[in-house]
């Protein structure tokens, strides 16, 4: 199946990137540190997810090395992040939501590229699961927080169907910017029922 993601990547991914960034910034925010630790978590959020799937997927150099603009657009939004901070009205809730958008973002792109490097659909949608969450992970480990992933909100599950959406999607060859969209939005609305309504799938119980 070839497909042509580059529209997906410069779209999707950029915004990924810096909503991600930004939701790095905002851990920093709560953590009380100044304007360079705002630029390091930001950076290694929006940065990170991406960064594991072109090493998995044997993409190296990885994308932003090849390309300092990945960096650069980091190092804005959380510079405009630290000034803009002192605004919000809850920042632990912003930061919910700025997560939630980043990972429906980035778990279309991840499939896409993955896609484009020919993975298996299992892979594929694999990679769209990674580059979504492992830059929450890589914040919440920096940050000293308990990692998002243990909330028991619907998250990775999220994840996984926009990633499997987007996959059957193009299968199908429906148009990319048509599966993308599509793909984004149950993500997304997943994400927020899960977040509103606190809609969550049975637990491992402890003996």
């Amino acid at each position: 199946m070839n497909v042509d993601y580059s529209l997906l990547v410069n779209w999707f991914g950029l915004f990924g990137i810096a909503v991600f960034a930004i939701s790095g910034a905002l851990d920093a925010a709560r953590k009380g540190m100044d304007i360079l630790g705002f630029m390091l978590i930001g950076t290694a959020t929006g940065l990170g997810g991406g960064t594991i799937r072109d090493v998995l997927l044997g993409l190296t150099p990885v994308y932003w090395i090849k390309d300092p603009t990945f960096i650069a657009l980091c190092l804005i939004v959380t510079s405009i992040t630290y000034f803009v901070v002192p605004l919000l009205a809850s920042r632990t809730r912003a930061l919910v939501w700025m997560d939630a958008l980043g990972i429906s973002l980035f778990c279309v792109t991840g499939t896409g590229i993955a896609l484009s490097q020919s993975a298996p659909p299992l892979v594929a949608i694999c990679m769209g699961v990674i580059t979504a969450t492992f830059g929450g992970i890589i914040r919440d480990v920096l940050c000293s927080e308990s990692l998002i992933l243990g909330q028991r909100e619907l998250y990775v599950t999220a994840t996984v169907f926009g990633a499997s959406t987007f996959y059957f999607l193009t299968w199908l060859e429906l148009p990319s910017a048509v599966a993308a969209i599509a793909s984004f939005t149950l993500a997304f609305l997943l994400r927020a029922v899960a977040i509103i309504w606190k809609v969550q799938i049975p637990s491992y119980k402890k003996r």
